[in-house]
C-alpha cells in the first residue's frame, strides 16, 4: 500500500484562510521525481524534453473534448470564474483557450496607484525571500542558484548579490498572462535554454535548483529612469514547466490591444501585460538589488507560519508558506534612500 503524500497548503491573501492545494497528477509527479529519477534518469530526461513536453501539452490542451459542448461545466470543474473573461463563453472550445484566456484585469485586478508599490506579476502563490537570510538558504540551494538562473555568462549577476526575491508559482487553473511588476526601461532580455520540469512542489524539492534547469526568459528592467519605479534593477525571470510550449512576449500599454515583443530600450509600465505562457503550470521569479524593496508585511508573516503544512521547508525544518495573491496587487514597497 502506497504512503499518502504530505499535503501542501497556502494562505489565501484575500480571506486569510489556510487552503489545502489540490495538486494535479500529484502521484504521477511523485513517481517521476522520486522513483523514476533514481531508477531511470534517461527516461525522466526524455519526458522533460521540449519535444515530449509539447506533445503532452497538445494532448492535454488542444484536442477538443465532449465536455466543451458545455464549457460552463468545464470552468466550474476547474474552479474558474468565467465571468472574468473578456471573450464570450462560446469562444472556449478547448483547454488551450481556457488556459490562454484574457480577463478584464483593468476592472477585476485593481492596482495601487502609489508609484512606490511593486505589483505582483501574476495570479500566483508567492514566496518572498532574501539572499541574506539564513532561513532562506534552502531556497537558494534548492529552488535556484542566482548565477545559474540568470545564465552563467550573464553580466547582471553581481548586481543582485545580497538582494531579495519573490518566487511566484502559477498553477494550471490560473490566469496565465504575466504583468509587469515595475515601470522602467528594458536593459536586456534574453533566453536561457533548458528542460521542462514540473513546477509541482514535489519536483521542486526533489531536484536542486530546478528552476535554473528549465528553459526561461530573463528580462532586466532599469527602474532608475524618468517615470520608473526607482527600485534599481529588477530581474523578471519567466520559467517554463512541463507542458508549457512557449513564452510569448506580448507587451501592451492599453489592455491587450497592441501586443508587441519586449525589446531592449523599450519603456514599460507597471501593471501592463508583458507575456503569456502556453500552456501548463509555470513560475515567475523576481530578483531585486539589495536594500531596494521591503516585502508586504502579510507575505513575510505568512511565510513564517508554523500552523500551515507546506512541502517547502527552511534549513531549520520549519515550513516556508506561500500566499495566494492576485496579479497587480502590491507585494513590496520601495525603500527610501537614507
Amino acid at each position: 500500500m502506497s504512503r499518502a503524500l504530505p499535503p501542501h497548503q497556502y494562505v489565501e491573501r484575500s480571506s486569510g484562510r489556510v487552503v489545502t492545494e489540490t495538486l494535479i497528477a500529484d502521484r504521477t509527479v511523485s513517481f517521476l521525481y522520486n522513483r523514476l529519477r533514481e531508477t531511470a534518469p534517461a527516461m525522466l530526461r526524455t519526458l522533460t524534453s521540449a519535444r515530449m513536453s509539447g506533445l503532452l501539452g497538445f494532448c492535454r490542451y488542444d484536442l477538443p473534448g465532449r465536455g466543451f459542448a458545455r464549457p460552463l461545466a468545464v470552468f466550474d470543474k476547474l474552479g474558474i470564474d468565467w465571468h472574468e473573461c473578456l471573450d464570450p463563453l462560446q469562444h472556449y472550445t478547448t483547454m488551450r483557450r481556457i488556459f490562454e484566456r484574457r480577463i478584464r484585469y483593468w476592472d477585476l485586478r485593481p492596482m495601487n496607484p502609489d508609484p512606490a508599490a511593486v505589483a505582483s506579476p501574476a495570479d500566483c502563490r508567492l514566496l518572498p525571500g532574501s539572499f541574506t537570510e539564513t532561513s532562506a538558504l534552502f531556497i537558494k540551494e534548492k529552488y535556484f542558484d542566482c548565477k545559474e538562473l540568470l545564465g552563467v555568462d550573464s553580466p547582471w549577476t553581481g548586481r543582485f548579490a545580497g538582494g531579495d526575491f519573490a518566487i511566484c508559482r502559477l498553477t494550471p487553473d490560473k490566469y496565465h498572462y504575466n504583468h509587469l511588476p515595475v515601470s522602467g526601461r528594458v536593459a536586456d532580455i534574453y533566453e536561457v535554454d533548458g528542460r521542462y520540469h514540473s513546477c509541482n512542489p514535489l519536483a521542486s524539492v526533489a531536484i536542486a535548483s530546478i528552476h535554473s534547469k528549465n528553459r526561461r526568459v530573463v528580462t532586466i528592467i532599469d527602474t532608475e529612469v524618468e517615470g520608473g519605479s526607482r527600485v534599481g534593477l529588477v530581474a523578471m525571470i519567466e520559467v517554463v514547466a512541463l507542458m508549457i510550449g512557449d513564452i510569448v512576449q506580448a507587451y501592451s500599454r492599453r489592455r491587450y490591444d497592441d501586443p508587441q515583443p519586449i525589446r531592449p530600450g523599450m519603456e514599460v509600465v507597471r501593471g501592463c501585460p508583458k507575456s503569456l505562457y502556453r500552456p501548463g503550470s509555470s513560475t515567475d521569479i523576481l530578483i531585486f538589488e539589495a536594500n531596494r524593496v521591503r516585502f508586504a508585511a502579510d507575505l513575510v508573516a505568512n511565510r513564517r507560519r508554523v500552523d500551515v503544512h507546506s512541502r517547502f521547508t527552511g534549513d531549520d525544518g520549519r515550513p516556508l508558506v506561500e500566499t495566494d495573491v492576485r496579479v497587480r496587487s502590491s507585494i513590496a514597497w520601495r525603500k527610501e534612500k537614507r
